[in-house]
């Protein structure tokens, strides 16, 4: 199935710049969304496929989740449950807003924008 191949294909991404900044990680994933532009515009942008982005959420949050501190810092005492969605939803709304808008700014941009925004609050 096409979108478990691009589902697992994120995944490996994920894996192999485990050890990266968000910025850097985040500039690997929005080049590979340019370079299947036809897909994940179909999958996101036109609502197209509710189980892409289902799972594509659930990939998200599988991420996040690492990144979630409750116990001290900024996130001290608040749900990890919460930031985890909170997160989640925020960058697959960006990802969706990205084809919607027609990759309006290049992934560079993009990836610097949010990974400051996820080393702010995580």
């Amino acid at each position: 199935m096409v979108i478990e191949e691009h589902i697992n294909e994120l995944r490996k991404l994920c894996e192999s710049s485990s050890e990266l900044s968000f910025t850097d990680a985040l500039l690997i994933w929005f080049e590979y969304f340019e370079s299947h532009y036809s897909f994940f515009s179909t999958m996101l942008a036109d609502k197209g496929a509710p189980f892409f982005r289902s799972r594509f959420l659930e990939l998200v949050i599988e991420e996040v989740q690492n990144e979630v501190d409750v116990n001290k810092g900024k996130n001290q005492g608040l749900s990890k449950d919460v930031i985890i969605q909170f997160f989640g939803v925020a960058i697959v709304g960006i990802v969706e807003s990205y084809f919607t808008n027609g990759i309006p700014d290049p992934p560079q941009v993009l990836a610097e924008q949010v990974g400051i925004l996820l080393e702010r609050n995580l």
